[in-house]
């Protein structure tokens, strides 16, 4: 469903993203793990387009998205949840989910896709007319993938939802992703918290220093002594 093709991505002379590929296939999570500064958050933003690649490409199915401008790419299908959950804190909840339904012309669908919001996150219904500043951080993470899921896309794109959570509400938010997985959302799921990320994962790669070192099934890489060492803390 989603290609990545001998990515390279630049920031000025630095080359974050040294030549990777993976694939995602439909109806599958694959997570992206690595160390802070690995280049995840890089691939992430040149597959949603707010960054431009110095030269491979992106397919999505038989298109090139690659050179798409950011908006195009939601359009068609990708949206993205990004890291440190990014709410319009001046806006209510339910004006940052409408938000990310901007691209939408179907009011039946949209009305139908926030009943869906507010059935999968509870705490969001109960907070709609609330400001999005004065939500906790977990409530946060669940305003940002619920404002991520009015797009409706077919590719959902998670950066760290984890970050800053207590492990109860991690477990929480990772359960939500399952649950959106199965109503037949496909996950790219860039995750520091490595051994969550892997327990979901039909597939994963390890990105070090803008490389693909690793891949393998959620289960190899979880039962991996090298990433036992690395990054579960074994």
């Amino acid at each position: 469903m989603l290609k990545v093709n001998d990515l390279v991505v630049r920031y000025g002379m630095i080359e974050a993203i040294k030549g990777i590929s993976f694939e995602v296939d439909e109806g599958q999570i694959v997570t992206l793990i690595g160390a802070n500064g690995a280049g995840k958050t890089t691939t992430m933003h040149t597959i949603s387009g707010l960054l431009k690649p110095y030269s491979g490409n992106i397919m999505l199915e038989d298109k090139d998205i690659s050179k798409m401008p950011a908006h195009k790419i939601v359009e068609m299908g990708i949206s993205q949840c990004p890291e440190r959950r990014r709410v319009f804190a001046s806006q209510s909840v339910e004006d940052n989910l409408l938000l990310g339904a901007y691209t939408r012309k179907d009011k039946e669908g949209i009305a139908a896709d926030l009943e869906n919001v507010y059935t999968l996150f509870p705490r969001l219904l109960e907070r709609k007319e609330q400001l999005a500043g004065t939500l906790s951080g977990g409530e946060q993470q669940m305003l940002a993938m619920g404002r991520a899921l009015m797009a409706k896309p077919r590719i959902m794109l998670l950066d760290e939802p984890s970050m800053g959570l207590s492990p109860l509400l991690v477990r929480e938010i990772f359960d939500i992703i399952k649950d959106i997985n199965k109503q037949g959302v496909t996950i790219l799921l860039v995750e520091q918290n490595a051994k969550m990320a892997l327990s979901i994962a039909d597939r994963a790669y390890v990105i070090e220093t803008g490389k693909i070192v690793m891949s393998g099934t959620g289960e190899e890489l979880l039962n991996s002594e090298d990433i036992k060492k690395a990054y579960l803390g074994g």
